[in-house]
């Protein structure tokens, strides 16, 4: 994948999400591309918990249902640059809405984490996103989010479909994961080809990071992200997918997080990223 910095003054991202979505790009991303100068401007569609199936539902009912938040650093109106830096928040919004109206050069859809790791919630909901998707915005990259596995201790009300086992979860939202890359990058499928794909392993940069020091603490309750060095970890993945920089070379971190924890979350991010271009 050629990256988007590379070709383009200003990268604008639209998120098809959920708090898991919220994790990723709303805290840490932006501030990440500041410090190297590159210019973003992210839309997160924000539902809680929202599953394929029910955005699907919302697009066929054209269900005013998301939270529209944006996060950018182009914006002299974002200011106030401490806790919720460079993020706004506007008013409820349709995703037919926000696929017709927006100009987007990247399309992130993911599952509810609940569903993550289960096949056959996935379909057919998967590939009428997608083809709405295309048909709005037939010029944009669609790229998948992998979700990541809940603590080991985790007392979501969902861990039991994965027998309370992280391992096991994990295992299901890879194979999960290769379902979904190989139904989008497939040829019978028209105009869904290599090039305009991309995964985003948050994931699997996750688990490197619970490999790491850091251990099993990467979550705050379970399953969202912490807030100093688990949402991090999600970013700095999205920051090298944008922008085909590495990682490990950048100086920003959150003010909480110690200089071991950027080198361990950055190491783990950037290991995501490559095993992913395998």
């Amino acid at each position: 994948m050629t990256s988007l910095a590379a070709v383009l003054l200003v990268i604008r991202v639209l998120c098809i999400g959920n708090s898991f979505s919220w994790d990723a790009v709303e805290q840490e991303l932006v501030p990440l591309c500041d410090n190297k100068g590159v210019e973003v401007e992210i839309h997160n569609l924000y539902k809680g918990g929202c599953s394929l199936q029910q955005h699907a539902e919302f697009l066929l009912k054209d269900t005013a249902a998301y939270s529209h938040r944006i996060c950018s650093n182009l914006s002299p109106s974002l200011e106030g640059r401490d806790g919720e830096r460079f993020r706004i928040i506007k008013d409820t919004i349709t995703l037919r809405q926000a696929l017709r109206d927006g100009r987007y050069d990247i399309i992130s859809l993911q599952q509810a984490s609940h569903d993550s790791g289960i096949r056959s919630t996935y379909e057919p909901w998967l590939s009428l996103l997608i083809d709405t998707v295309r048909a709005y915005q037939p010029d944009a990259q669609i790229a998948w989010m992998q979700t990541w596995a809940y603590s080991k201790d985790s007392k979501h009300g969902a861990f039991p479909r994965y027998h309370n086992d992280q391992q096991e979860m994990w295992d299901s939202i890879q194979a999960c994961t290769k379902y979904v890359t190989d139904l989008l990058l497939s040829p019978s499928l028209e105009g869904r080809d290599g090039e305009r794909f991309v995964l985003i392993p948050c994931g699997a940069a996750i688990q490197n990071a619970r490999e790491t020091k850091l251990g099993d603490t990467l979550c705050r309750d379970g399953f969202h992200l912490d807030y100093t060095y688990g949402r991090y970890t999600a970013a700095c993945v999205w920051y090298e997918i944008l922008t085909g920089k590495d990682v490990r070379r950048n100086r920003y971190k959150n003010p909480k997080m110690t200089l071991q924890q950027r080198r361990l979350t950055q190491k783990s991010a950037h290991k995501a990223v490559l095993d992913a271009k395998k």
